[in-house]
């Protein structure tokens, strides 16, 4: 937590010294327990590696967690992005934590939920966060407010451009520096260099091969005109410059993969740290997967398995392959099991502790059901069947591209799996979406709040950039009766300094801001022009469907005071003396007392 200046200096006093106490004792108690370093990649198939006989493309330094350590044959994770990561966050199925969207708040896990970085920060961990978040972003929704001490990303659900762009830093908006998915494991590579003698968690949830599809040269001049020996296992669905470059940005994420590892034997940090790797949903695209059905989306296998590999050398025997099903919510159970720590959480969790089956080779397990579920259609798989979605049932020992329904084969399991659903979609899915939370902004533990127009409301003529809300801006501000709004909570009353992200054109200049929440408001004038390009499709290797960007620049609003509680922050454009408004893309609050 942050110490904000509301805080008197007494109380800064003593609260410093009780983290000094606090975090002194769970040094001694963490210097017994082993590193550990999370890697989630974001729309890469399990099919994406080499490892599982993609000769495609080459992935050998990810290979070789699974070469030094064990491999999980049917490991599964959602449809989706924010749900997977909220799954493994939590150990806990996504609708028990609020997760039901990807976008405009939906994608936030809620404040009573304790997460895998805050069973290791409890334990005496230095915890850390590097990428793609996409599980909140107003503190304490933010990573900072859900356990990790140093977070270095984006938070919204994709971002518009993987180069040298607007990134923020623990809630400071920074400038990145080259390839992003680079960029974060620069970070990460100085948090472990910064913690080297003691215990770290590190969580590195990568945004590739999520589009737009950009990637450095290095990687795409393999791809650009590389003929596909596998292909989709129906070849008309199949977009091949996607798919290049989807297989280009795999093979980055593997020379990032590459580069930790090597940091992790330079520092001699190998034997005492579990590297663990995943993917957060099926393929996005129709390409190779081992001819399963389905990709990104679909509850089908092809779009919830995903590879699960994980390696501590002298601990977990090198090659070993575990058999039984697993999940992204046995994670935070099964990390807190090899670290030989306490999980934080009292809440009961979904996940098991697959510690026995990675290091044991003899051992008694279970069969179980894994629920997967997006958009109320839910699938269960077992050891040996999947009923989808609609209710058919597939013996996926026999049929693993499920093309035959055995349903009457098997009736009992049928009726049993269909129970088990109907269960499930009554004790876990009702209501799972029906949400009435606002955005916080101004909380007390945290500096700023950025509210970008993501979560944001329009009205009248204004429009979005672009259908999908996660980087996209408000255009089209014609009439002073157009306004964009926000349902939010005050966490703390306080006076906050207002930037506006904004564009204008030099002859749309003139224009007057409002930003108002009751009774408070803050106008200013719009007098430098910033009407930048169009930015993305110039490194774009194949068309995108989310909105271009453009480079907004800050203006400084002026300040507005806030008082606690629920309430609708609206900016409208009361003059416009050209044709329209500004174009904006957030709001910066600074709390200044």
């Amino acid at each position: 937590m942050q110490i904000t200046p509301i805080l008197k200096t007494s109380l800064q006093t003593l609260f410093v010294l009780a983290l000094v106490v606090t975090n002194s004792s769970h040094r001694a108690y963490a210097n017994d327990h082993p590193n550990v370093v999370v890697i989630l990649t974001d729309d890469q198939g399990w099919g994406d590696l080499s490892l599982n006989g993609n000769t495609n493309l080459s992935t050998p330094n990810i290979d070789s967690i699974a070469r030094d350590g064990v491999s999980f044959e049917r490991f599964y994770v959602c449809p989706v992005c924010s749900p997977t990561r909220a799954e493994f966050l939590t150990g806990r199925y996504h609708p028990r934590s609020g997760v039901y969207s990807t976008s405009a708040g939906g994608e936030r896990m809620d404040l009573d939920e304790m997460t895998i970085a805050q069973t290791f920060k409890a334990a005496g961990y230095h915890t850390a966060a590097y990428g793609k978040w996409h599980n909140g972003m107003q503190y304490p929704y933010h990573p900072n407010g859900r356990g990790f001490d140093d977070y270095y990303g984006f938070c919204s659900g994709h971002w518009g451009q993987y180069f040298d762009w607007m990134l923020e830093h623990n809630g400071e908006l920074v400038k990145g520096e080259g390839f992003c998915v680079d960029d974060f494991t620069n970070h990460a590579l100085q948090f472990i260099e910064d913690h080297k003698a003691e215990p770290f968690f590190v969580y590195l949830p990568y945004n590739i091969p999520h589009s737009p599809m950009q990637v450095p040269d290095e990687q795409w001049d393999r791809f650009a005109n590389k003929d596909l020996a596998l292909r989709h296992r129906e070849p008309k669905k199949e977009n091949i410059g996607h798919t290049r470059a989807a297989l280009a940005m795999c093979e980055n994420v593997d020379w990032n993969v590459g580069r930790l590892l090597k940091k992790l034997d330079n520092l001699q940090l190998a034997d005492n740290t579990i590297v663990v790797y995943f993917c957060d949903n099926g393929p996005n695209g129709s390409r190779w997967n081992g001819g399963m059905k389905g990709r990104k989306g679909s509850t089908d296998e092809g779009g919830v398995r995903s590879p699960l590999i994980i390696r501590w050398p002298g601990k977990i025997p090198a090659g070993r392959e575990v058999t039984e099903i697993a999940a992204a919510i046995d994670l935070l159970p099964t990390l807190a099991g090899l670290a030989d720590i306490k999980v934080a959480s009292e809440k009961p969790l979904d996940g098991l502790n697959l510690r026995q089956p990675i290091l044991n080779t003899s051992y008694l397990w279970q069969d179980r059901i894994i629920y997967s579920h997006w958009r109320n259609r839910v699938s269960a798989r077992t050891q040996r069947f999947r009923l989808d979605h609609q209710g058919n049932l597939f013996d996926l020992k026999a049929d693993p591209g499920q093309y035959k329904d055995v349903s009457k084969d098997h009736p009992k399991e049928t009726k049993r799996l269909r129970a088990a659903v109907a269960d499930w979609k009554e004790n876990v899915l009702a209501g799972y979406d029906q949400d009435d939370r606002s955005f916080i902004i101004g909380h007390p533990g945290y500096a700023n709040t950025q509210i970008p127009a993501r979560d944001g409301k329009a009205h009248g003529n204004i429009k979005r950039s672009n259908k999908f809300p996660n980087a996209s801006y408000f255009t089209n501000w014609t009439s002073t009766k157009d306004k964009i709004t926000w349902d939010v909570e005050v966490a703390a009353s306080g006076t906050f300094e207002v930037d506006l992200y904004y564009t204008c054109e030099k002859e749309n200049l003139g224009c007057t801001m409002q930003l108002s929440l009751g009774n408070e408001s803050v106008e200013t004038k719009i007098k430098t022009a910033n009407a930048p390009p169009i930015i993305g499709a110039q490194q774009d290797r194949t068309p995108r469907a989310e909105s271009y960007v453009k480079n907004f620049k800050p203006h400084p609003m002026g300040t507005i005071k806030l008082q606690k509680g629920k309430n609708q922050l609206t900016l409208k454009a009361t003059t416009i003396p050209g044709d329209q408004a500004i174009e904006f893309r957030l709001l910066m609050l600074n709390r200044v007392e």
